[in-house]
């Protein structure tokens, strides 16, 4: 029979899943590998061929130590939460757990049919309450616990409980809150039980604080900083602005450091760890302390927080301070509107207005544009006492540092410029040159004498290094500041105003958050009516009317029985999408566990993933949040393990080659692209599928495309054909060029699609997909398929191998590609092993070798790039069990050892003829040989050769 690969994959797909070849035994002798591919959202689009790739690779892998005799665990499931399902149930009122549902269908179908070799039965769906029960449970975790600095762990909050009745806070080193006041035991122990609350929850490491969040109107919830595009919403592209909310926040920030040295002890790629160590950012230098000045103190009256506190700064030059020129806050610091001149009210809430329209991520990276507005406040310089005149400036932020900064014009750059943009307006002092323009960057801290003149007053002339231990000391002296080191890396803001997230375990005691106990757990997300936020302004859940928590029953009760002794109000925010994908990795360990989210020994077979595969564009969004939760369950004595994941593979982006016409601008005229010269046209995309191999247009096809099209006219070639253009960009809906891959496995199958992708480039690079090119992976399948057959015609194809020994160049090819592509798998440089069994095939077929001793292994090598044709052809080889079974070959270096030479042979330097002699030969033995060859009488016609040259292992030169 000929190679039938849509028969072929039908039946070994069918057979892998009636069989549950790969599924993984929590209890091997085997050693384990554990290979993971990041979560997939199931969205209503499908897959399109960019996506498979690192699921490719992955597979290819997790085959390969298969393979090797490692108990491989490779599962799948589905981020299934999110924001894009509830924004069409939004659309169209249809549930999002139906759209879900039907997304994942046929995202199930798609991988299905791709032969990829998950392990079905540990599939986890991050909507599924059996799972989100366990993010709940993880939820109260980190609600009850605090993060001991001096052990540098997290602990329970109960011992921190005990610390305080035992000895107050005087001496406890933890994370917490900035305004978290002393008090002593006999304080803590006459507190209400409401106050203890209080004061607790500013050391939980998750907690209810008035943050910054980036707002989105049209879609009434709040975005993570990486769900943040140029200034809008990733999804649907909407306006962000800032605005103050309640809301619970991840105490991320106590784990920054252990954040920073983990990246050491993990097998990641530089620039991604340096995309992390960015983001963390971590400062060395000093915390200090500016007071209001007297007249600005007057008009805080009353305000004695303010007056008590001042302004605090951090700095990583205090040794600068002296040339403190003025200070800018951030537009949203809590000081800014109280402290505000009536004069400059007007100016500054205009202000503070238009920066709440600028994200974080936009005013960061905009260097070029200074704006700022003097508030008409002082501060109290903490050395000379003058006073500082206090600015606001959209280049400081309020989350990071303390939203404020020290402005030194002669020092810093950004500040100078501020300073010379604002020069000679109210409130902008002259800059002070208080180094003689010396360079005081840490990388010109010493002069030629050794010491640079630092600062002004008692640092003069000191080094650089003693210049700033001397300011922080002086600052601690007078109480007006300390040494510290500061981290970039902000709290993680955890609740959505969604529907289609995770409920909290909350409810509410006299505005006090409470814990659901864990045995009650999942609280299930209601049905309501509507996904939009309801008409006073709260999240979605607050349109159910069956959103209350009875503490007596212990069970979700109707709103109208809330009666504040025994029911009470739930949280009505959800969880972000990243709280399901954060810990995933641990469940799929042990998905049916119902005691507890993964059992201690499968948790310690399994440890942690040996290799993930995911885009780089989760680097300090997912990667961070879910260190920072394995983290938290080492610390708390659930996991076994500090890091998630061992090794990280990123891979590259396949672009998509997009169509464009030309239509005539202001007409419905479209222009072939070799008739544009001199035509002023306006480039629209155009479906791919309406284009051939030759870039030729189907013109009719695209006027039945959209309506506005249909009585469109053409500008064609001599020929009549209409040319597009071609770009390779990004592969996505709105630019018509995603291909299907269901259309390349109808039509050219599941392993050429497999052996395709991997041979476009590096996985770790961008590349275009290109549909013309599969072709030539496709020929190479049914070259390697006729290998294994012999045929008088097509259709009498059969099956054909050799029981005899092989020759010493088959045996020599099969081995240089065991070599070769075991070398690749382990580099992970899967295009070069495609080129390999190319040439592989090439010089079989060219050597007629059908021999078992050869195509018994190669099948064993194809099959983790193309499983489904091994498959059958191990299976005709006689073979009663599926080739994933098999041992991988084994190299043998004896084969490559070469035991013959083709010598060239020379007359007066010019080569005539080669010969293949034994490499042991002497020189004797050689010149013998080739003197007795008759093309060496030929040459010579009779005459006596002057001189022989015989170079062993060489050359053989006859000089006549």
């Amino acid at each position: 029979m000929s190679y039938n690969f849509n028969k072929i994959e039908a039946d070994w797909q069918k057979y892998w899943a009636e069989n549950q070849t790969f599924k993984a035994s929590n209890n091997s002798d085997k050693p384990k590998y554990y290979v993971l591919d990041m979560f997939p959202y199931p969205s209503g689009a499908g897959l399109h061929v960019g996506h498979p790739l690192g699921y490719i690779a992955s597979d290819i892998y997790s085959r390969y130590k298969r393979h090797k005799g490692f108990n491989v665990l490779h599962p799948q499931g589905y981020d299934s939460f999110g924001l894009p399902a509830e924004q069409y149930a939004i659309q169209t009122g249809q549930h999002p757990a139906v759209t879900t549902e039907q997304n994942i269908k046929r995202y199930r179908e798609q991988l299905d049919k791709m032969g990829f070799s998950f392990d079905w039965s540990r599939e986890v769906r991050t909507s599924d309450p059996d799972y989100y029960r366990w993010t709940q449970w993880i939820f109260i975790q980190l609600f009850e616990s605090w993060y001991d600095e001096e052990a540098q762990k997290a602990r329970a909050i109960s011992q921190l409980e005990e610390i305080f009745s035992s000895n107050g806070n005087l001496q406890v080193r933890a994370t917490c809150d900035e305004d978290v006041q002393e008090f002593s035991s006999e304080q803590w122990n006459a507190f209400s039980s409401e106050e203890k609350q209080e004061q607790l929850l500013k050391y939980r490491l998750t907690y209810l604080a008035e943050t910054e969040v980036n707002w989105v109107p049209q879609l009434g919830t709040v975005l993570a900083n990486d769900e943040i595009v140029n200034g809008v919403s990733e999804r649907g592209g909407y306006p962000v602005v800032r605005k103050k909310m309640t809301q619970w926040s991840m105490r991320i920030s106590a784990y920054a450091e252990r954040l920073l040295q983990g990246l050491e002890q993990i097998d990641w790629t530089e620039s991604l760890k340096e995309s992390q160590r960015n983001w963390i950012g971590k400062s060395v230098g000093a915390m200090v302390t500016f007071h209001l000045h007297e007249e600005t103190l007057k008009q805080v009256q009353g305000d004695e927080k303010i007056k008590s506190f001042g302004i605090s700064v951090f700095t990583t030059r205090p040794d600068t301070i002296y040339g403190v020129t003025f200070m800018t806050l951030a537009p949203e610091h809590d000081l800014v509107l109280k402290i505000t001149t009536s004069e400059q009210k007007e100016e500054v809430e205009a202000y503070v207005a238009a920066s709440a329209k600028r994200s974080e991520r936009e005013r960061m990276a905009d260097v070029k544009t200074i704006s700022g507005v003097f508030t008409g406040a002082y501060a109290e310089h903490p050395f000379t006492k003058e006073p500082v005149p206090i600015w606001i400036g959209d280049y400081v932020l309020a989350g990071y540092g303390t939203g404020a900064v020290m402005a030194v014009p002669c020092g810093d750059q950004r500040d100078y410029d501020f300073a010379k943009h604002f020069a000679g307006q109210k409130g902008m002092p002259e800059i002070k040159n208080i180094f003689q323009d010396v360079d005081i960057s840490e990388e010109a801290h010493s002069g030629k004498d050794g010491t640079i003149i630092a600062n002004s007053g008692f640092l003069n002339g000191m080094p650089y290094k003693k210049a700033l231990k001397a300011a922080i000391e002086e600052l601690e002296k007078i109480g007006l500041g300390k040494g510290k080191i500061n981290y970039r890396l902000r709290d993680a803001v955890f609740s959505r105003q969604r529907y289609w997230g995770e409920p909290f375990p909350v409810y509410y005691v006299n505005g006090m958050p409470q814990m659901i106990d864990e045995k009650y757990l999942p609280i299930r997300l209601p049905e309501v009516e509507k996904y939009l936020p309801t008409e006073t302004g709260e999240p979605p859940l607050g349109n159910s009317s069956k959103w209350a928590w009875d503490r007596k029953k212990n069970k979700v009760v109707e709103n109208e029985k809330i009666d504040h002794e025994s029911v009470f109000p739930l949280e009505l925010n959800t969880m972000p999408g990243w709280a399901g994908s954060s810990w995933y990795l641990f469940r799929y360990m042990d998905p049916l566990n119902e005691e507890r989210f993964v059992s201690p020994e499968a948790q310690q077979y399994w440890e942690n993933v040996d290799l993930y595969i995911g885009g780089s564009e989760h680097a300090t969004g997912h990667l961070l949040y879910s260190r920072f939760w394995t983290k938290l369950l080492k610390d708390r004595g659930f996991l076994s393990v500090e890091e998630p994941f061992k090794k990280l593979i990123n891979q590259g982006m396949i672009l998509g080659q997009s169509a464009f016409v030309y239509r005539l601008e202001g007409e419905n005229t479209f222009v072939s692209k070799n008739l544009t010269e001199g035509r002023k046209v306006q480039p629209i995309h155009a479906d791919v599928s309406l284009v051939n191999f030759s870039d030729e247009l189907d013109i009719k096809g695209f006027k039945k495309w959209r309506p506005e099209f249909k009585n469109a006219e053409f500008i064609t070639e001599e020929d009549g054909t209409y040319v597009v253009g071609r770009e390779v960009e990004k592969m996505s809906k709105s630019k018509y060029n995603v291909v299907n891959p269901d259309d390349i496995c109808e039509d050219y199958g599941a392993d050429t699609l497999r052996m395709y992708e991997m041979f476009l480039g590096p996985l770790e690079q961008a590349k275009p997909w290109n549909t013309a090119g599969i072709t030539g992976v496709h020929n190479f399948l049914k070259k390697f398929w006729k290998l294994y057959h012999s045929s008088a015609s097509r259709e009498e194809e059969k099956f054909s191998v050799s029981e005899e020994k092989a020759s010493a160049d088959s045996l020599k090819t099969l081995h240089k590609t065991i070599k070769k592509v075991t070398e690749d798998i382990e580099t992970f440089s899967f295009n070069t092993s495609v080129s390999t069994f190319m040439i592989c095939v090439n010089e079989l077929s060219a050597q007629k070798c059908n021999q078992r001793e050869v195509l018994e292994p190669l099948a064993v090598l194809i099959a983790p790039y193309a499983p489904h044709i091994a498959e059958e052809l191990w299976k005709r080889l006689g073979q009663n069990e599926s080739v994933t079974t098999a041992t991988y070959p084994v190299y043998e270096e004896k084969f490559l050892v070469e035991s013959t030479k083709e010598y060239p042979i020379s007359f007066n330097g010019k080569m005539r003829f080669t010969m293949e002699l034994p490499l042991d030969l002497s020189k004797d033995e050689i010149q013998e040989a080739v003197m007795n060859d008759d093309r060496t009488n030929n040459q010579l016609s009779g005459s006596t050769p002057k001189k022989i040259i015989v170079v062993p292992g060489k050359i053989v030169n006859i000089v006549i």
